[in-house]
């Protein structure tokens, strides 16, 4: 079906609620404001943490910076693997590269931090590149990691790019997909705001478990 497989890790690929959650707590704590209701907190799994702090707590770029500082803090150390990976990742995985599947990570995260997890969980080995956001935060809108992956695996015609699908749980990924005219798989075991977000989006295909995913990535 698709050759070229690209996925988001946060949501798509491990459940990283309480790692990040807990740290976007720490910053705020530190930064001496009241912490947010966990329902907002969740909504940081995604998007870029800039972006997060600015429109979920209303910083200020320079505030938002300072939060992203301490939130590292804690993340690099402890948050990062207070983490899991679904359920039937790690053998869907394994079945798709045994499948000559090229597998990717693009990812809003630092690709240190997508690196050390994938190598936690031993499923590093899988992914042919990843694609993560640089700690500078110059490159970090789903946008931009596509792009990367894209020009790393020299796609850059629409006939190739018939063989690429962005596999994520929030609408960045389907709007990422969606700017470079690629095909989109949404899934909903992820963050998604609601049930109809990815729909809502334009995904080309929407599942709801790790199973119907790995159904409709080896077909």
């Amino acid at each position: 079906m698709f050759k070229y497989l690209l996925f988001d890790l946060d949501g798509t690929l491990t459940d990283s609620e309480e790692g990040i959650t807990k740290s976007v707590s720490y910053a705020l704590i530190n930064l001496g404001v009241n912490d947010l209701p966990d329902e907002i907190k969740r909504k940081f799994i995604g998007p870029p943490l800039k972006d997060s702090f600015m429109r979920y707590c209303d910083f200020d770029e320079e505030t938002a910076k300072k939060a992203i500082t301490f939130y590292r803090e804690r993340y690099s150390k402890v948050g990062k693997f207070e983490n899991r990976p679904y359920e039937g990742i790690p053998e869907m995985l394994k079945a798709l590269k045994s499948d000559g599947r090229v597998l990717i990570i693009a990812s809003s995260k630092p690709t240190e931090f997508v690196e050390d997890i994938l190598k936690k969980f031993d499923i590093y080995e899988y992914f042919d590149i990843i694609s993560g956001a640089d700690m500078a935060g110059l490159k970090g809108e789903k946008e931009d990691v596509i792009d990367e992956a894209l020009k790393r695996l020299n796609i850059d015609s629409d006939e190739k790019k018939k063989e690429v699908v962005m596999i994520g749980d929030r609408h960045y990924d389907i709007f990422g997909a969606k700017h470079f005219g690629l095909d989109s798989i949404g899934v909903n075991y992820g963050f998604a705001f609601d049930k109809n977000e990815l729909k809502d989006a334009g995904a080309t295909y929407v599942v709801e478990t790790v199973s119907e995913l790995k159904e409709l990535l080896m077909r």
